[in-house]
């Protein structure tokens, strides 16, 4: 598990162990390393503003925000919490896994430029495993879980299409986990958890766990990947 600092705070021996654990999850998914780039989503949302917002949770928010950072068309990611009170909204709290938060990530995006299904297929692809129950590689508790927390009834309606699309095609070799919960709201985190990938690329849970992600974001996604990031801390938020 992550330290609430803002850095590791890890002996060699601990470092060590969490080296492997993550070697251990990169090896799981390399079998699935072929179908990273899974299909879109037949189902999709027209645009309907100059602006769209979903929040997602795939694990440590450091990862999925460095992808969709990376993701062209994107406006903004932050990492935060979503699907319990504002009064635990706290990293120290959160780590419990006994508040009903997730970690995730509030992803605006430009429908003009990127439409709600491709965000929707690259957090499936890329940005976590939906196959894992309340864990991520070596992060385990509900607040690691992979869920969806829409902005409205059709932001749900075609990420439940998505998910069922995808379990029918057998694209996993597991059945999805994803949890979809509305009408959930989001609390932006700590300053010190915004930009973390970008600002600490070679921290070993970073370089293990999370770089690979956005790697795999510009080989499987080449036309939506971005190699300048979008930053919350340039955008003031």
């Amino acid at each position: 598990m992550r330290s609430s600092m803002p850095v590791k705070r890890l002996g060699i021996a601990a470092v060590a162990l969490s080296a492997a654990i993550g070697i251990g999850f990169a090896a799981s998914r390399s079998s699935a390393e072929e179908v990273r780039a899974i299909p879109a989503p037949v189902a999709d949302l027209a645009p309907s503003g100059e602006q769209e917002t979903v929040v997602l949770a795939g694990g440590c928010f450091w990862g999925v925000q460095g992808v969709f950072q990376h993701t062209a068309g994107v406006t903004s990611a932050v990492s935060g919490y979503a699907g319990g009170d504002k009064g635990t909204a706290r990293y120290e709290t959160v780590s419990s896994g006994a508040t009903g938060h997730a970690e995730a990530v509030r992803v605006t995006y430009d429908p003009r430029r990127i439409s709600y299904g491709r965000i929707l297929q690259i957090y499936f692809s890329v940005a976590h495993d939906p196959t894992q129950l309340n864990r991520q590689g070596p992060d385990s508790g509900t607040q690691y879980r992979s869920a969806i927390f829409p902005a409205n009834a059709e932001q749900s309606r075609v990420a439940r299409s998505y998910i069922a699309q995808l379990d029918e095609a057998h694209v996993y070799d597991a059945a999805i986990v994803t949890k979809i919960e509305p009408d959930r709201a989001f609390y932006p985190a700590e300053a010190y958890h915004q930009d973390y990938l970008t600002l600490h690329p070679n921290q070993p849970y970073i370089a293990i766990n999370d770089v690979p992600k956005v790697e795999a974001l510009s080989r499987f996604f080449p036309d939506l990947y971005a190699a300048k990031p979008v930053l919350v801390a340039s955008a003031g938020e």
